[in-house]
């Protein structure tokens, strides 16, 4: 009986011996992450993307050293939506730029991981990559891959740091090797994140509109799509309705150009204050340091302003109809001020302008909304991959 306990013992430790020889073999088939080399065997064949825009919008500006590929834009897609570059793993860039709200939120202040609300709301992230200007509503990001760099440290957003997020990309599964196809990587050592950033950038970058709005079809010839209030509201959003009695809203001087953006930084008669110093928010001074630019702020894009609200850099108006009657009361005399908010309506010959009806405000919001682009809200190369 003793004997056969005996034989039974060594069997099974014999049985545990080849168990770990067989882990240990598995083990050896999958490098450590400090292995060089261990994504050379990969295929590296970088794609070009030529990113999709109407044929009236101007090229697209990009960076020598951040040249547009098809790996790139989706391992940049993939990051956008992945909740691992936060802290705790519960929130992505997309939780505060939702692809269905044109890329923003529809939270006056978005809310971080710790379940802190910032103190400006977010930006749409639509034609983003024609802003040249300076990025943040503050102007405080020189590029998209800078830009890209932020959120994740940000205390306030994600609140993580960039060592563990590269980290947890370098031993995760699925990472390494995109970054290989991406960016010709030989190991996983180098991933970094600077490759992260562009790759993010890449993918912010075919953020264009489709073309396919119905003030885009009214411009491209068709011209009885618009009604009565469009056409009115599309004439004195530009200017244009002289030959029709109709005034001046002064909306294309802030938000020109082909996608609607301007780009430029304005004070726009938000605040009521005694002096440049008692702007609660200095805006553009936090980059420049000049006195003159406290209190000024980045213009949004016009193009899917309706999906976008709530407005401003603080978000303190939820419709469209406050923010045109914000205009309408022509600000508040600040130094700064943007020179045409005191122009809005007939000139009164004194120096004084109208400001506009009721009937012209209302022109003025339902030719916004001829500015919705549900085609590229829709698109599926830019919505969630996972």
């Amino acid at each position: 009986m003793l004997h056969l306990i005996e034989k039974n013992r060594l069997s099974l430790v014999g049985m545990v011996f080849a168990t770990i020889l067989v882990v240990g073999a598995c083990e050896k088939e999958t490098p450590p992450p400090d292995v060089e080399g261990d994504l050379s065997d990969i295929l590296y064949n970088p794609q070009a993307y030529a990113i999709a825009k109407p044929a009236n919008f101007p090229a697209i500006p990009i960076p020598a050293d951040n040249p547009m590929t098809a790996d790139a834009v989706q391992l940049g897609r993939r990051l956008f939506y992945d909740p691992i570059l936060s802290a705790d793993s519960t929130m992505s860039c997309a939780s505060c730029h939702l692809p269905e709200n044109s890329f923003t939120d529809i939270s006056t202040f978005s809310v971080g991981i710790d379940g802190i609300a910032g103190h400006r709301n977010s930006m749409s992230l639509l034609n983003i990559a024609y802003v040249t200007d300076g990025l943040f509503w503050d102007g405080r990001a020189p590029t998209l891959e800078a830009q890209a760099l932020v959120p994740v440290e940000d205390v306030i957003e994600l609140h993580n740091t960039w060592p563990n997020v590269v980290g947890k990309l370098k031993n995760h599964p699925t990472y390494p090797t995109l970054f290989r196809k991406a960016f010709g990587i030989n190991d996983r050592t180098e991933i970094t994140k600077e490759l992260a950033a562009k790759a993010i950038a890449q993918f912010e970058r075919i953020l264009i509109s489709s073309g396919k709005s119905k003030f885009d079809e009214f411009m491209s010839g068709n011209i009885d799509i618009f009604d009565e209030e469009e056409l009115d509201g599309k004439l004195m959003f530009f200017d244009e309705g002289q030959d029709y009695n109709l005034p001046d809203a002064q909306c294309f001087h802030c938000h020109g150009g082909v996608t609607l953006t301007g780009g430029k930084f304005f004070n726009n008669g938000l605040d009521s204050v005694g002096s440049l110093a008692e702007f609660k928010d200095l805006g553009l001074f936090k980059t420049t340091g000049n006195p003159n630019d406290k209190g000024k702020f980045r213009a949004t894009t016009m193009r899917n302003i309706a999906l976008t609200a709530p407005y401003m850099h603080d978000g303190r108006f939820q419709t469209l109809e406050q923010v045109i009657n914000q205009y309408d009361d022509n600000g508040f005399g600040v130094v700064n001020e943007g020179a045409f908010l005191n122009n809005i309506g007939f000139p009164n010959g004194d120096g004084t302008y109208t400001g506009l009806t009721n009937y012209q405000k209302n022109a003025l919001v339902k030719f916004l909304h001829t500015l919705t682009d549900t085609v590229f809200v829709k698109n599926p190369d830019i919505l969630n991959p996972f």
